[in-house]
C-alpha cells in the first residue's frame, strides 16, 4: 500500500498522480453519519475498501425534517466508533493511509464541525495531509469511483438541499449553468409527502404512490419552462399541490396517488426542459467533447420515473446517461474519500485550520440567481 506522505510538496504531484493512494473519508454534513477507505487506481476506477452509513432517519422523523442539534449529537455519539469500524473493515490502519478527507461544506454547520475537527485531530496525530472537501464535488467526481470516467461533462445534481447545473471542467473547476432559486428538489419531495401524510423521508413513498395514479388528473404548472436560463423553481408547484390537496378535502388513496403521479411528471418535465438547455450549453462550451455524458447524481437521481425520462433525453440528444448506484447518490463517506484523493493526486491539501462553510458553492464565479438570495 502507497504510503505518500505530506512531507512530499503539495506542488510536486507527480508522485501522487502515477501511484495508488488510499483516503478516509468522513461525511457528516446532514444526517447521515458516515466513513469510508476508498482506493484511487490512476487512469481507472477506484475500490472501495470499506463504506459505513448510520441513518438518523428514525431520530428525525417525529419532527419531519432533520433537527441540526439531534443531528449534530448523533455525529459526536457514533462517529469515532464508525471510524474504527470503517478502518477495521478496510483492513487499513492510520499509517497505510495517504490523507484524510471530510466534508467541509456545504451543510449543517454543527455537523460539519464534528467531521472536520476529527479529520483534523487524526490528520495531525498520524503526520498525513488534510483535504477538506466541498460535498457537492464528492456528487460532482462520483464517476470517476464507479466508472473511472473523467471530466469533462455534464453534472444534474438532484439531491434534498441541492438542485443543479453544472459543467464538471476538472478537479475543482465547475460552470453552474443552473441553481434552485427556492426549494430544492428532493425538498420539494419531502413538503409533498408530508402535505399528503405519507411520512418521511418522502421521496420514494411521492415516486411509489405515483406509480399507480393518473398523471393527467391535475395539471400542476411547469415553473420557468421554456425560459431562456436553466435555473428551477418548485415553489409554486409546491403551493399548486397544497391548493390541489385543500380543494379536495378528505383525500382517497386514489386522490393521493393521483396527486403524486401529477406533481412528478410536472418535475420530469421540468427536468427534460432545464437539462435540454444546458446540453445546448456544455456542447458549446466543449466543442471538442466528442462523447457527451450527462451525470445524475444526489438522492433524487434513485427516482426510476425521473431515470427513464432523462434516458430519453440522452438518446435524443446524444448524450450518455450515467448514474452512480443508489447508496454512491446519496450522503455517504465513499464520495468524500473520492474526491479528496482526487484532490491529493493533485497536491490539493488544506491546513489545519480551515474552516467548515455552511454554504459553499462549487463555482465561486457565478453570478447570483435572479430571486435566489442566498440559494444562489
Amino acid at each position: 500500500m502507497n504510503n505518500c506522505r505530506a512531507s512530499i510538496p503539495a506542488c510536486c504531484t507527480d508522485c501522487h498522480m502515477t501511484q495508488r493512494l488510499t483516503v478516509l473519508g468522513i461525511e457528516t454534513s446532514c444526517d447521515e453519519t458516515a466513513a469510508a477507505v476508498i482506493e484511487r487506481t490512476p487512469g481507472g476506477p477506484g475500490r472501495i475498501l470499506s463504506s459505513l452509513v448510520l441513518s438518523q432517519v428514525s431520530d428525525h422523523r417525529p419532527y419531519g425534517g432533520v433537527v441540526p442539534e439531534i443531528a449534530a449529537r448523533s455525529h459526536i455519539a457514533n462517529l469515532d466508533g464508525l471510524i474504527s469500524h470503517a478502518l477495521e473493515e478496510s483492513g487499513c490502519q492510520l499509517h497505510d493511509l495517504d490523507g484524510i478527507a471530510a466534508t467541509a461544506g456545504p451543510g449543517l454547520l454543527g455537523g460539519l464541525l464534528v467531521g472536520l475537527t476529527t479529520a483534523k485531530a487524526l490528520a495531525l496525530a498520524a503526520d498525513l495531509p488534510l483535504i477538506a472537501v466541498n460535498h457537492l464535488e464528492g456528487h460532482a467526481l462520483t464517476p470517476g469511483l464507479t466508472h473511472g470516467l473523467r471530466p469533462p461533462y455534464l453534472l444534474l445534481l438532484i439531491s434534498g438541499g441541492h438542485t443543479q447545473l453544472l459543467a464538471v471542467k476538472a478537479v475543482g473547476q465547475y460552470i453552474r449553468y443552473g441553481t434552485t432559486i427556492d426549494d430544492a428538489l428532493g425538498e420539494a419531495f419531502d413538503k409533498v409527502a408530508k402535505l399528503l401524510g405519507l411520512g418521511y423521508p418522502g421521496g420514494a413513498l411521492v415516486e411509489k404512490l405515483a406509480a399507480t395514479g393518473d398523471s393527467d388528473r391535475f395539471h400542476f404548472p411547469r415553473p420557468l419552462l421554456n425560459r431562456d436560463a436553466c435555473h428551477f423553481s418548485f415553489s409554486g408547484l409546491k403551493t399548486a399541490v397544497r391548493q390541489a390537496v385543500d380543494d379536495l378535502g378528505s383525500l382517497a388513496p386514489a386522490d393521493k396517488a393521483d396527486v403524486c403521479a401529477s406533481f412528478q411528471e410536472a418535475i420530469a418535465d421540468v427536468l427534460i426542459d432545464r437539462t435540454t438547455r444546458a446540453m445546448v450549453l456544455f456542447a458549446r462550451h466543449f466543442p471538442t467533447v466528442r462523447h457527451q455524458v450527462l451525470v445524475v447524481a444526489g438522492g433524487v437521481a434513485a427516482n426510476a420515473y425521473i431515470k427513464s425520462a432523462l434516458a430519453g433525453l440522452c438518446r435524443n440528444r446524444g448524450f450518455s446517461l450515467n448514474i452512480p448506484e443508489p447508496s454512491l447518490c446519496t450522503d455517504n463517506g465513499a464520495i468524500i474519500a473520492w474526491a479528496g484523493a482526487e484532490r491529493l493526486a493533485q497536491g490539493m491539501i488544506d491546513d489545519l485550520d480551515v474552516s467548515a462553510r455552511a454554504r459553499w458553492p462549487l463555482d465561486l464565479d457565478a453570478a447570483p440567481a435572479p430571486g435566489a438570495g442566498v440559494k444562489a
